[in-house]
């Protein structure tokens, strides 16, 4: 059995002797660089792998600075795999720091699953680690290390294609379209600006002159709560680019077709801290998989996809020589481009950004009612008589939502309003049944806690230790229904590792959507039902980086372990 305490305290020891060989780490010397990444990926597929880690550069139009590269690339390569196979990957550190590989929605041994401080010791410079699992799936999956080298470019997908013929997903062109996000500032000196300023990359606040459509009570009140309804994006434009497949929006990515084909487009999500609003302006989408896992398709013309998620998309585009890829950042500072094109060269016309969304009552976990009473103070922001005996409160607490409606039907910020199609989950629909059918045995209920001000974030109000004495504990193979209560005012993408959950999205029973991630909608809540069949240890997260980074991070312990008799 794996003695995470002694784990930790080997990482703590190994880290401190690197900081006596050294006065301080690479990021902070100024000394990180290397070669220019190249932008894109290449492939990588076959039983017995080899991915390098190295410190890089980037250039993105003006912007240039620090990366990481994983075979010279970023993403780094696309790993296509096959259902049923043995993979085998070596993972060599030629960076100059610690790193790791999360094979993020994979069902792999939670020895296996990449987690430092977990799962595993990190993988020191000039260290190797070598990776060994059935690959028990198919489907739309990726891999990222569980460091800070993640927001850099240490990121790539994956595409498992079944062990029979896929008849659900054909087509005739099959592309990946994984989007990003890259700042020339370290992760390290972003997590610091976060912590000692208050919204220091929202560029979009209130101002005397601004044209918000908000009367001047509404201004008092968001002024006597002292935040902004902008406040949507913790990292912004003003530092981001937003890449997709390494490419910035002016780059002229092209992806190729002939009128009348179907062409498949796997979306993923791998960026640090952006929500993107997908859409191709005049082509609609079905949606035919979440996840990695089939849904019965979804015709849409946009949908939101948050951190870590996977859509794939049919599209047949014809009537015109060009179409726009469109992902558009949540908070409306930016923008990732790249064209469908018949022809090279071809191109279609950009939409400008569209106004900022504000956040509404039900964001603040209000109903509209009690919008009438707010004046004079009556409105109370962090009643915590509301939360159960289970939740810490202290300065990590700094709102308590009135009114956590579950908020599965909810588009997603600043798309309420878009006037067109645009996915919910509650319009996901499994197309196999699930492989437990089973009524949960418990209830487990888990509040998104935060102090958005001293950017403090956790669950149940306790910020995550990595050698925890608290974890989130279940027997094996028992099963429970979890609700994600969301006592803040920012959504949070939530990522469970090492198992799939089945949405509460008022499907067929049996038939509900199965993920790995997802979104829990500011002041709101969500459901999921869960099987615990995997044992062992499993980190449970927020997926956007610097939250998880500030505490908001569990373990999730499923026990008993094999060796245990079980």
């Amino acid at each position: 059995m794996i003695d995470r305490r002694q784990l930790l305290k080997t990482a703590s020891l190994g880290a401190g002797g690197a900081a006596l060989g050294s006065a301080m780490p690479s990021w902070a010397s100024g000394k990180h660089g290397g070669a220019l990444a190249r932008k894109g990926s290449d492939v990588l597929s076959g039983e017995q792998l080899t991915m390098t880690v190295r410190d890089a550069a980037y250039t993105s139009g003006k912007r240039h600075g620090p990366a990481v590269s994983v075979n010279g690339t970023i993403p780094g390569p696309l790993l296509r795999l096959r259902e049923g196979q043995l993979l085998t990957v070596d993972l060599v550190n030629a960076s100059s720091e610690d790193t790791s590989i999360h094979w993020h929605g994979l069902l792999v041994p939670f020895l296996m699953d990449g987690v430092p401080g977990v799962t595993q010791l990190p993988v020191r410079p000039g260290e190797r680690f070598r990776y060994q699992f059935p690959v028990r799936q198919a489907g739309t999956y990726w891999w990222h290390a569980h460091t800070m080298q993640e927001p850099m470019g240490h990121y790539g997908p994956i595409i498992i294609d079944p062990a029979g013929h896929d008849h659900h997903g054909h087509a005739e062109r099959d592309y990946v379209v994984m989007l990003s996000d890259w700042s020339p500032l370290h992760p390290h000196v972003i997590m610091k600006r976060l912590k000692v300023g208050h919204e220091p990359f929202n560029y979009a606040k209130t101002a005397l002159n601004d044209t918000y459509p908000l009367g001047a009570e509404e201004r008092r009140m968001w002024a006597r709560m002292r935040m902004a309804p902008s406040d949507i994006a913790d990292v912004t434009g003003s530092t981001y680019t937003y890449l997709l497949n390494g490419h910035g929006p002016g780059d002229g990515l092209e992806f190729a077709f002939t009128p009348g084909e179907r062409v498949r487009l796997r979306f993923i999500n791998g960026s640090a801290m952006t929500f993107f609003n997908l859409r191709i302006p005049g082509l609609a989408m079905r949606v035919i998989a979440a996840d990695g896992q089939n849904v019965a398709p979804v015709e849409v013309d946009e949908f939101q996809i948050g951190n870590a998620e996977t859509y794939d998309v049919i599209i047949e585009p014809k009537g015109a020589e060009a179409f726009a890829i469109v992902a558009e950042a949540m908070d409306r500072s930016g923008m990732g481009l790249a064209m469908l094109t018949s022809r090279p060269g071809a191109r279609a016309a950009v939409p400008a950004l569209r106004e900022v969304p504000l956040l509404t009552m039900a964001d603040m976990g209000m109903d509209h009612s009690a919008h009438a009473g707010h004046g004079g103070g009556a409105m109370k922001m962090r009643d915590t008589a509301r939360l159960p005996y289970s939740v810490k409160t202290g300065p990590g607490l700094d709102m308590v939502s009135a009114n956590p409606v579950d908020r599965m039907g909810d588009p997603g910020i600043g798309l309420g309003d878009a006037g067109h199609r645009v996915l919910t989950y509650k319009q996901l629909i499994a197309t196999s049944p699930n492989p437990d059918a089973g009524r949960p045995s418990r209830s487990l209920q888990i509040h998104l806690t935060g102090n958005m001000r001293r950017y403090m974030w956790s669950f149940d109000g306790r910020k995550f230790s990595a050698v925890t004495d608290h974890p989130i504990r279940f027997a094996l193979n028992e099963r429970v229904r979890v609700k994600l209560v969301n006592d803040t005012m920012m959504a949070h993408p939530i990522h469970l590792h090492g198992h799939f959950f089945e949405l509460v999205n008022g499907a067929p029973d049996g038939l509900q959507p199965r993920k790995h991630t997802m979104i829990v909608q500011p002041g709101g809540s969500a459901q999921f039902d869960f099987t615990a069949d995997a044992p062992g240890d499993w980190a449970f997260h927020c997926h956007l980086i610097y939250h998880m980074h500030a505490g908001m991070m569990q373990v999730v312990t499923v026990r008993p372990l094999p060796e245990d008799g079980a």
